[in-house]
């Protein structure tokens, strides 16, 4: 790596071999599961929330980037304080107060207590998934280290692909209430799982003694800042609005306050000199790309059928169940057996593929489309998901020090976390201007009475006729307005899969610069039919 001395590489971070780790693996999968989930459930379950909570649309929003944003302050910080407190302390109490907080949530009345609690919810939610990657590097045998950051790696596309069936049935079986009841009961069987799976640590007072507090509170605060100005601005009209323009120069001040801090401070948190190795920089970037890449699976499949079809969250996500999150059991499996015997550049080509197939099948949409139309483009984001992130993981800890692993773990927190919602608040913008443009263009061509939309029209009417002949005429009008909006709403996410496949494609380019990495325990052992192709990579500079 190209750190200039072990304090800018962050603290040694070497835990103890897990007495029992199957239960270390178990807090893992709980772990990862648990903080995707909830999140997803929160976004796709909103307005049953709102209904709930008799809140209105805009306070529906800031309930939602109130939970989210608090995970996003805390996620980057959490390796480091596991480091220093031990991963019991990080996780175990943090799991019952969790579970607490979520047992009272459906019972609040009052809309301020709502939003201090959902803040104190994304808070410990953002703990989980940062420490159980610290536990695979500290407590897990190295032979077990990839079928556990496969875990850790599939829980985004399983959540996402099982997350609208879920809230339906909550919804409609259980009540809305197992939106955040589910988390009292796998909250507290996690930190279970993580005392029984991991050792006991003593308090690293050294570690202490020196913490760069600063730097922690600059870098979360100025990313869940920057967060929360994208996710309003696009109901806000974004620099119109005195709060989302505060909130983005806020965030912008402070990164750059945080990156200052970094080269004074005596040890550094999150040095950057951890991004100059040239795959651990390509890497991050990456991670950024196939967040965005992936945003045909989190974000236009399902609206698409939400907003076009009109499908509730239970019937689109019988779609993505069977297509999508069943076939990650085999693919998850399959891709931690290429990586043990293929470069992982190779896999990740693999998966960044698939997502550019999907996408680009995507361009094709109709209006007519409906649920069997999707299948092969949710069986290859499956693809994609299995195929792609773990890789990605897999190349940028090869080419760190893992033992120094806390300023790696933070950067892959604030391009996870943050990029994905980042890239949800991003695209929900990009579908409404290219909407609005598609409208304002399709309108023209109706507002100046061709022959086709007088036609249109006269049929209209005839057809309304029957329910009245004075209100035929507005009605067929009315229905001719919402054929223009629904042929926009198609146009803009056709641009919207557009923009994803050119997004794989980059990424693509960027795999082609990554080098191999350095021999270490991810180093891979081919078989016989797998030499010839790994031997291309081979005239790779190291």
């Amino acid at each position: 790596m190209a750190q200039s001395s072990d304090a800018d590489c962050g603290p040694l971070s070497q835990g103890g071999i897990a007495p029992q780790p199957l239960f270390a693996v178990g807090a893992v999968l709980l772990g990862s599961f648990l903080a995707n989930f909830d999140s997803r459930l929160t976004s796709v379950g909103l307005p049953d929330l709102r209904g709930a909570f008799s809140l209105g649309f805009d306070e529906g929003a800031w309930l939602s980037t109130a939970s989210i944003g608090s995970q996003i302050f805390i996620a980057p910080a959490v390796a480091w304080l596991a480091t220093a407190f031990g991963l019991r302390r990080v996780l175990g109490i943090p799991s019952l107060v969790y579970a607490l907080v979520s047992l009272v949530i459906p019972s609040v009345q009052n809309y301020d207590t709502l939003i201090v609690l959902s803040i104190a919810h994304g808070l410990l939610l953002g703990m989980f998934v940062p420490a159980t990657l610290m536990i695979i590097f500290r407590n897990l045998p190295t032979r077990w280290w990839l079928p556990a950051i496969a875990i850790y790696s599939i829980r985004v596309g399983f959540a996402l692909d099982t997350g609208n069936s879920l809230v339906g049935f909550y919804v409609d079986h259980w009540g809305w209430q197992w939106l955040y009841w589910q988390g009292v009961v796998l909250a507290p069987l996690m930190g279970l799982m993580v005392y029984l799976g991991t050792p006991y640590e003593p308090v690293n007072r050294e570690l202490l003694a020196d913490a760069d507090w600063g730097g922690m509170l600059l870098l979360g605060a100025g990313v869940a800042m920057i967060y929360a100005g994208l996710d309003q601005g696009n109901r806000l009209d974004w620099f119109g609005s005195g709060t989302v323009a505060a909130l983005l120069i806020g965030g912008g001040v402070l990164l750059g306050a945080f990156l200052i801090n970094e080269t004074l401070v005596r040890r550094p948190w999150a040095h950057v000199n951890v991004l100059f190795a040239r795959n651990v920089g390509l890497g991050l970037i990456v991670i950024l790309f196939y967040t965005l890449a992936s945003l045909s699976n989190s974000s236009l499949v399902p609206n698409f059928l939400a907003t076009v079809t009109q499908l509730r969250p239970e019937q689109t996500g019988v779609l993505l169940v069977l297509y999508g999150a069943l076939p990650m059991v085999v693919l998850v499996p399959l891709s931690v057996f290429l990586l043990r015997h293929l470069d992982p550049r190779i896999v990740l080509i693999i998966g960044l593929s698939a997502f550019a197939g999907a996408n680009l099948l995507g361009t094709q949409l109709t209006h007519d489309w409906a649920l069997g139309d999707f299948v092969m483009i949710v069986v290859l984001q499956s693809i994609g998901q299995a195929f792609t992130l773990l890789p990605i993981i897999i190349i940028a800890v090869a080419n760190s020090d893992f033992t120094r692993a806390t300023a790696l773990a933070a950067y892959i927190q604030v391009m996870r976390l943050g990029g994905a919602e980042i890239g949800v608040a991003l695209m929900g913008t990009w579908l409404r201007v290219r909407e609005q443009i598609h409208s304002n263009f399709i309108g023209q061509h109706v507002a100046g009475g061709s022959f086709d939309v007088g036609r249109i029209l006269k049929q209209l009417s005839e057809g309304f006729a029957g329910h009245g002949a004075a209100a035929a005429p507005a009605r067929a009008l009315g229905t001719l307005t919402a054929l223009v909006q629904r042929e926009a709403n198609v146009l803009a996410y056709i641009d919207g899969f557009w923009l994803t496949f050119w997004i794989a494609m980059i990424a693509l380019g960027l795999v082609a610069l990554m080098t191999r990495a350095p021999p270490g325990p991810f180093t891979p052992v081919p078989f016989r039919g797998a030499r010839v192709v790994t031997g291309w990579f081979r005239l790779s500079r190291p």
